[in-house]
């Protein structure tokens, strides 16, 4: 089961994480927000995730799970989640030139100079 989940600061994005199976996992669509500006980051998971099956990369999906997190509206809703690992490799397929700012604020643990608080 996971844990309470937190809010990580990338620059002025807000990524929720949460500790499950003893590691912390990401919400996807926070990641995609905080790297593509993208107005509907919803649908730009959902069209990465398609590209990324098409193109052979099934153990990524097959590595996300579905964890409660506060969602922006207050309700604890289903969340498509990924650890760190799964992460750097989405990360992978996303054309931002904040990618790499962010694998660094990711592998420093996201609590590098960024404030944690409980959501």
């Amino acid at each position: 089961m996971a844990s309470e989940a937190k809010v990580a600061i990338f620059k002025t994005k807000k990524v929720r994480k949460v500790i499950h199976k003893n590691e912390w996992w990401f919400s996807i669509i926070d990641v995609v927000s905080a790297l593509t500006d993208s107005s509907i980051p919803k649908r730009y998971w959902t069209d990465l995730k398609r590209k990324l099956e098409q193109e052979g990369y099934n153990e990524v999906y097959e590595k996300i799970v579905r964890l409660k997190m506060k969602a922006p509206d207050g309700k604890m809703r289903d969340t498509d989640a990924a650890n760190t690992e799964t992460l750097f490799r989405i990360i992978q397929s996303i054309p931002s030139p904040k990618a790499e700012p962010f694998k660094l604020w990711l592998a420093r643990g996201s609590s590098h100079k960024t404030k944690l608080f409980a959501n």
